[in-house]
């Protein structure tokens, strides 16, 4: 029998492509949006409740959209590196996802016929700049902006426990050729002037979105799954072989490195997260022998820039 799942921010580029592929699948999907004309562009092709979500609201109202379903994904937050990082962005990425986090927990409790199940997002960038140490779900946390950020994010999730699973998606770049990351990293390489970050031998964790979308699902399905998540692909790689691998799948010569300095000055404090990585493993993930369909960069890259 297929799960009734709510996604809150389900026009980004982790929940449309979920919420599309868990309705064509058969699941009985909740939007929660900002704007549901606009969400209706892009998700009208599926059968998908659109319902107007805001995180002012109280507890009280968004309960009555969660009594009764299965699971609760919360993918709502402003993206890290969409503007230059100062104290207003910054309040606004933390409050982002630690005010609709707290929300959806608030509601959960409040909930007689409460989710079984609630799901959030989350980064690696929790573990702070580790260096070449190996990363697994155990690990210790870092102790800079998005570190605590991500501390926090992940606690107040891990409040609905009480009351449902919880599981957090510790994830690093998700690979999507149309959005995200990967889509400003090929526009130089377009040009023939792409090249690595710094000096390149910072860890940089990915993971193809058809892969990050089965992990969800898995999570949804699997009651045996809760806590942290690695949610990564298990090849991890230096800046600069992402790079290279890039301009290769592409056609085109990596040449031209951003100096760091360069980087700071166009993007500010997040040239930090950017010059800085995590060697993450997903340890939890490979003890369960999740079928990762991309293991290897070179292998995501072929399918999407050929799909």
């Amino acid at each position: 029998m297929s799960k009734k799942v709510v996604i809150a921010g389900a026009t980004g580029l982790i929940g449309k492509h979920l919420s599309m592929h868990l309705a064509a699948l058969g699941y009985e999907i909740k939007a929660l949006v900002r704007n549901p004309e606009k969400a209706f562009d892009s998700l009208k092709h599926y059968n998908i409740e659109l319902i107007e979500w805001d995180i002012k609201m109280s507890p009280d109202e968004v309960a009555a959209d969660l009594e009764g379903w299965d699971c609760v994904i919360n993918l709502a937050g402003a993206s890290v590196g969409g503007k230059r990082w100062n104290d207003e962005v910054k309040k606004e990425l933390y409050d982002s996802r630690i005010d609709s986090t707290r929300q959806l927990v608030n509601a959960i409790q409040i909930c007689s016929d409460k989710p079984k199940t609630l799901i959030t997002a989350c980064g690696v960038g929790i573990y702070g700049f580790r260096g070449d140490e190996n990363i697994t779900e155990e690990s210790s946390f870092g102790d800079d902006f998005l570190a605590k950020l991500c501390i926090d994010w992940e606690n107040e999730a891990f409040k609905a426990e009480k009351n449902c699973r919880v599981v957090s998606m510790r994830t690093g770049v998700v690979l999507d050729k149309n959005e995200g990351a990967l889509k400003e990293l090929m526009m130089p390489f377009k040009f023939y002037a792409g090249g690595w970050l710094g000096n390149g031998r910072q860890w940089f964790p990915w993971i193809h979105i058809k892969d990050i979308i089965e992990i969800y699902k898995y999570s949804i399905d699997n009651d045996s799954i809760s806590g942290p998540i690695n949610a990564d692909a298990p090849e991890v790689v230096r800046n600069k072989e992402f790079c290279k691998e890039l301009g290769k799948a592409m056609h085109r010569p990596c040449l031209f490195p951003v100096p760091g300095f360069a980087l700071k000055i166009i993007v500010g404090e997040f040239a930090e997260t950017l010059l800085n990585g995590q060697k993450v493993i997903p340890e939890k993930l490979e003890n369960l022998n999740f079928p990762f369909r991309f293991k290897k960069l070179n292998s995501a890259l072929e399918d999407l820039l050929q799909s």
